[in-house]
């Protein structure tokens, strides 16, 4: 077996250390990395793959993309399910959360034709992964819409709820035996906002007055459909458990300020909480203060009704309580002003309706992505507020991650400080009384990291994209997150040393 050799860091710091002195996470406690179907897979039209909305987008308007790459070979994990596996039992995870292609499932994007070849590829992922014990966790929607239903409106059409809920059907029937943790959908703000609403996701639609608005309420609907599905003919004869995950960053007022914190609540609101308070909140429905102000925004632009379109009582009930889970993405935060760093706005969209300024002070450290910064103690910000709002909730933290330049390489020393802060916080907040299950970090390897391409890194593993064979190497920060895993321990005063460290392939 070739054995990768890594410098500067210290093989076995945690023995050597006071009992005072490490933290330890609970034995039941899931840690894991995530990845996701269109960054990782390639193979974007084999074996009767359907086109989705990025193969659409990367291959028309291919400028949209900073290194106008795309994502038809990527990792290419379609031909490496064995070495994907294998990189999960050298870091030890307990867990691995990745999500499914429905264009690769269903290529039309409709339930009646079932693409068997690619049922076939999650089978043996899951198998492989279950062979190891590692347990799946699996997203039903990462971003990547088939075509066709887009052509058709996509998540401006009401009747995506009953194809999201086809979909939904089709995949617990095939996978649902041995998958005991379900998300239906990877961050609706990302989906809504920048997909619809702006022009930072696929589809670009950057209908910006109304997209937002449109696509949030149907997804709720979408995702509360394939809940009720699973939990009504799935949950009893499989036994799992189905949640959503919704990112969430970190807004503190940057003054104390009555202004301040009346900005902080609407931004909250209007970037997680419109998809998070209908679904927690025990009155359910869209928050309040943004219902109020994007009713007042529509009549000042000269709209008959609110852009914001209402749930019906019997809609408000139906998604109300719709999650076993709350999944956490969280990676970053900032300071929310209501006077201050208040940008001009050129159109009607969901930031000219809240109107909040944003701030990040210079000595929080910046990675290779210009929205990634490391605010202190953001994840327990976040967790703790999460848990006292919506009534002490189940969460996973279901993506955590730093992105470096590719001129990094292998000592990404940024992301290993990054990863241990989060994992202090994580902890921080497991000591507050958080019903927190489990930590996956972004990402297991380097991916297509939409519009940067392949210009910004995620990966604990580096992945060699000018090779063919696309080699998987470990970077210096997986062999510390190895380490974490086989411990569970966490020392505040760790530092590394110019011991060595080997990662064997297959161990």
């Amino acid at each position: 077996m070739k054995t990768f050799l890594l410098l500067g860091l210290l093989g076995a710091y945690c023995s050597a250390l006071s009992t005072k002195q490490q933290r330890r996470f609970p034995d039941d406690f899931l840690i894991g990395t995530a990845t996701a179907s269109y960054q990782i897979e390639g193979a974007w039209n084999e074996d009767g793959k359907g086109e989705n909305i990025w193969d659409y987008i990367t291959h028309n308007n291919p400028t949209v993309i900073v290194d106008e790459s795309n994502g038809d070979i990527a990792a290419d994990s379609y031909h490496n399910v064995e070495r994907d596996v294998e990189m999960m039992r050298e870091l030890g995870l307990d867990v691995y959360r990745f999500s499914l292609s429905w264009s690769r499932i269903l290529p039309s994007g409709f339930a009646n034709e079932v693409n068997e070849a690619g049922v076939d590829y999650y089978n043996r992922l899951i198998n492989e992964m279950l062979k190891y014990n590692i347990t799946p966790m699996i997203s039903l929607y990462h971003w990547d819409l088939p075509q066709k239903l887009q052509e058709l409106g996509g998540f401006a059409n009401p009747l995506i709820a009953d194809w999201f809920e086809d979909y939904a059907r089709v995949v617990f029937s095939k996978l649902g035996d041995r998958v005991k943790l379900w998300i239906t959908f990877n961050e609706p703000r990302e989906v809504c906002y920048e997909g619809y609403g702006f022009t930072t996701k696929a589809p670009i639609l950057n209908a910006t007055a109304v997209g937002t608005y449109m696509c949030a309420r149907n997804l709720l609907l979408a995702h509360a459909k394939a809940y009720y599905l699973y939990n009504n003919e799935f949950k009893t004869k499989q036994g799992g458990q189905c949640g959503i995950t919704i990112s969430v960053n970190s807004f503190k007022p940057l003054t104390d300020s009555e202004e301040d914190r009346a900005a902080t609540e609407l931004k909250q609101q209007a970037e997680w909480g419109i998809y998070a308070h209908p679904i927690f909140s025990q009155e359910g429905g869209f928050p309040k203060e943004l219902v109020v102000r994007v009713a007042e925004k529509s009549a000042e632009h000269g709209y008959p009704r609110t852009r914001l379109p209402q749930l019906s009582e019997e809609e408000r009930v139906l998604i109300r309580g719709t999650a076993d889970f709350f999944g956490v993405n969280h990676y970053t935060g900032y300071l929310v002003s209501a006077t201050r760093h208040t940008p001009e706005y050129s159109t009607v969209s969901l930031l000219s309706d809240i109107n909040v300024g944003t701030y990040r002070p210079v000595e929080w450290l910046q990675s290779a992505a210009s929205w990634l910064t490391l605010m202190p103690n953001s994840i327990y910000d976040v967790l703790t507020h999460l848990k006292n709002k919506y009534n002490d909730p189940i969460f996973y933290v279901t993506e955590n991650g730093w992105a470096t330049s590719p001129e990094i390489g292998l000592e990404d020393d940024d992301r290993i400080t990054y990863y241990r802060a989060a994992l202090e916080s994580i902890l921080d907040s497991l000591d507050a009384g958080v019903r927190l299950k489990g930590y996956m970090a972004w990402s297991l390897m380097d991916n297509f990291e939409w519009l940067a391409g392949y210009t910004e890194r995620f990966g604990l593993y580096e992945v060699d994209f000018s090779d063919p064979a696309r080699p998987r190497t470990p970077r210096k920060s997986a062999f510390v997150y190895k380490e974490i895993l086989r411990s569970r321990v966490i020392d505040h005063d760790y530092e590394p040393d110019t011991a060595v460290m080997t990662i064997d392939e297959g161990h």
